[in-house]
């Protein structure tokens, strides 16, 4: 999987923050955004996460570019509404015959046999697409036979409201291991582009209580033990 941050709205912490301090102040946005871009206010945003009032943080997005991720957890990220995907089309575009074109589990890649049984039928899988669109059977009918796993490329834009609760849903222990390693990739980039503003992103477990039914019964102490 490669991700990376192809795009994001300038300045994203001082802009919430001036933002936040436009609710309460007589004065216009655009002399609010200078003083915060000359001296950022932390504890604003600090406060502003703590206190739930997160609206403001809608007003920057943030746009990825994502290679090498599976079909199977394409479908779990457009369940997140609040976001913008743009997503290769197998209906126009013929799918490569290389097997890395299909992404393996962990737990199939540490069974030699079970890894036996899944790289011999993702290749006939291939075999058979190929073999159907030489026959002349459209794209979009040949790929009803290829593996969910089929890795596919998409743009995905976030606001950053959306991103916190983006990550505190996917980096659960509990979340499946493909999309937990996106958000994983996705939250160090948002750090680095606004690290205050992504300072307490995170599991519910780190910065509240677990917002999981059922609980994995290990919460994380601290990020340092997912951003290694």
């Amino acid at each position: 999987m490669n991700v990376i941050l192809l795009s994001h709205t300038p300045e994203p912490d001082a802009l919430v923050a001036a933002a936040a301090r436009i609710c309460y102040r007589d004065v216009t946005a655009g002399e609010l955004l200078q003083g915060e871009e000359k001296n950022l206010s932390r504890r604003l945003i600090a406060d502003l996460f703590t206190s739930g009032h997160t609206s403001t943080f809608e007003h920057v997005s943030f746009t990825f570019g994502v290679d090498g991720l599976s079909r199977v957890s394409s479908h779990q990220l457009v369940r997140h509404r609040v976001a913008s995907f743009s997503q290769q089309s197998q209906r126009y575009v013929k799918m490569s015959p290389d097997p890395e074109a299909v992404v393996i589990p962990p737990s199939v890649k540490s069974n030699p046999d079970a890894l036996r049984i899944f790289t011999d039928t993702v290749a006939k899988t291939q075999e058979a697409y190929a073999e159907l669109t030489s026959m002349g059977i459209p794209k979009e009918d040949a790929r009803f036979i290829l593996p969910h796993g089929h890795s596919t490329r998409l743009v995905m834009t976030m606001n950053a409201r959306e991103l916190h609760h983006f990550f505190s849903l996917r980096l659960c222990r509990r979340a499946q291991w493909e999309i937990h390693e996106l958000a994983r990739r996705m939250l160090l980039l948002c750090r680095e582009a606004a690290p205050v503003l992504f300072e307490k992103a995170g599991p519910s477990c780190i910065y509240g209580k677990c917002g999981e039914a059922r609980t994995c019964g290990k919460p994380y102490k601290d990020m340092e033990d997912l951003l290694v």
